[in-house]
């Protein structure tokens, strides 16, 4: 039977780089494994494109086949069904965990929990007053983290040894009889659980663990500015990490309370600022309050509600930004809902008088019309 080019079954070129390769196997491996695969040469296909890679991924053999093609494994014994390369002693292990989560019975995971590795995150939910939100503050907060045990120094054990059955690895090598030949997969050791060691006596404080759970107190300072939902971050303040890796971080979120008077759109503040209908006829100068004391506004004559002010600058000074927020003053006229029989008179002798814009003596002759 004529073997397919190795590089034709991975569909590649054949100046392909080791990352290619490896990204082209897995795409096929994924395709065309019998147990996912629905068509009729699943399985023959599976165990070309495995041989193809167990060639091109190794450096030695490559050179090999690009020099003498598949005459260079002819001499090999027992083959993989498409006689050459036997690639039933390679270890495809790592790569088919990698591809298929260990879900398809290729070996354990051939990582070791002696190697070192981070501690998780912690998120801490802070409420804050709308000042404390605009101006900044400082805040101290009690947390549960889990900290490197004081006892054993992080370890979980005392009189340290290494372990016999991995030799200080955490991972043992076996040999696999599977349908598509035999493979070389590295489980977890089962004697010292991954560790590569173990202790001739347990910590009793952390119970094995090498870490305890403590409450801390930390002094926080909270930037000005901060909005709803924004998360602060304080590196290495989250649980301990293990085997000597680095901590977690912690990450306080702001939940922001209302304001009275003021609301937010981001780094602008919004005031409705209420007015009498004289003072929205007439016009006047009303003192209002901002964020950083009070001012005085000139509203003008004729103003209605809804009419919108800007003030540059008088808005959020955020400490993450370049410039200041603005603040806009949104005008409210309020009508009089009692009035004094004096104030009656006057409202109806100013009716009497043609006080009537544009656009109401334009609506008052439509409806006249009609």
């Amino acid at each position: 039977m004529n073997k397919r080019d190795y590089y034709e079954v991975l569909g590649v070129s054949k100046d392909a780089t080791d990352a290619e390769i490896k990204s082209a196997f897995r795409r096929l491996a994924k395709q065309y494994h019998p147990d996912v695969s629905k068509e009729p040469d699943a399985e023959a296909k599976f165990k070309e494109i495995q041989e193809a890679y167990a060639v091109l991924s190794d450096e030695s053999r490559r050179k090999q086949y690009d020099q003498f093609g598949h005459a260079a494994f002819d001499g090999s014994a027992g083959g993989s069904g498409f006689g050459g390369f036997d690639a039933s002693g390679f270890d495809f292990s790592d790569i088919f965990d990698s591809i298929f989560g260990n879900s398809f019975g290729f070996g354990g995971s051939s990582r070791s929990s002696n190697r070192s590795s981070r501690g998780s995150d912690k998120l801490m939910r802070i409420r804050l007053t709308f000042e404390e939100a605009i101006y900044g503050c400082e805040k101290t907060i009690n947390i549960d983290v889990d900290t490197e045990c004081p006892e054993c120094d992080g370890k979980g054990g005392f009189h340290e040894t290494t372990c016999e059955q991995c030799h200080g690895s955490g991972t043992v090598t076996s040999e696999q009889r599977t349908l598509f030949g035999t493979f070389m997969t590295k489980t977890t050791c089962p004697k010292c659980g991954g560790a590569g060691k173990s202790f001739e006596e347990r910590c009793s404080k952390c119970r094995g663990k090498g870490t305890i759970r403590q409450n801390k107190t930390l002094s926080v300072s909270i930037p000005k500015g901060v909005d709803n939902g924004y998360r602060l971050k304080l590196s290495g303040k989250g649980d301990a990490g293990s085997n000597g890796g680095p901590n977690g971080d912690l990450y306080l979120e702001f939940i922001v309370e209302n304001h009275k008077l003021f609301s937010r759109d981001g780094d602008d503040i919004y005031l409705e600022v209420p007015i009498t209908i004289t003072e929205a006829a007439l016009g006047c100068k009303k003192d209002i309050p901002t964020l950083y004391g009070n001012i005085k506004l000139t509203i003008p004559a004729g103003s209605n509600s809804g009419d919108k002010q800007r003030i540059k600058g008088k808005g959020v000074d955020n400490a993450n930004s370049y410039r200041n927020g603005d603040m806009y003053i949104i005008l409210k006229v309020k009508t009089p809902k009692k009035l004094s029989r004096t104030q009656k008179d006057l409202l109806e002798k100013l009716d009497d008088t043609d006080l009537e814009d544009d656009e109401i003596k334009s609506f008052n002759n439509y409806v006249r019309k009609n």
